[in-house]
């Protein structure tokens, strides 16, 4: 779990999905759609200005009866963006998940935006890290056992 999210980025990839600050939540969801994805990031030009996930399209659009074609994204986007280094361990990206109930954090390196990491990132991380675990176990015993 000492792994740093720089590996899991290389895996995945850097694509970034965003919006700008200036369109309607209808717009920023119809790029979720578009991309299928569950959050998208919102610039400010060359700067992340906030991040929009499905959880804000309920609890600050639907839930509070606004018009998502005229509410404008900066109005329901969550402005305090948590961020982290590429150098952050898998180990410290699980506390941060559990901690602050967030499910994608960007990832920052000298105030420049390179990445993106979901709960899914890391929980498939986890996953082909268990099963190339046991594999190896697998295969250590059955060496042991015919020799």
């Amino acid at each position: 779990m000492t792994t740093s999210i720089a590996a899991l980025l290389e895996g995945k990839g850097r694509a970034l999905h965003a919006v700008q600050s200036t369109v309607t939540v209808t717009e920023a969801v119809q790029a979720m759609n578009r991309f299928r994805i569950g959050s998208i990031l919102v610039m400010h030009g060359p700067q992340l200005a906030g991040i929009f996930t499905e959880r804000d399209a309920l609890t600050r659009v639907v839930a509070e009866n606004l018009d998502p074609r005229t509410t404008p994204i900066t109005q329901v986007m969550t402005k305090n963006v948590i961020t982290i280094s590429p150098e952050t361990t898998v180990q410290e990206i699980m506390d941060l998940f559990a901690e602050k109930r967030c499910r994608h954090v960007p990832v920052m390196q000298d105030a420049e935006l390179i990445g993106l990491i979901s709960i899914g990132d890391v929980s498939r991380w986890v996953a082909n890290s268990h099963r190339a675990e046991a594999e190896s176990l697998r295969q250590y015993i059955a060496g042991a056992l015919t020799t």
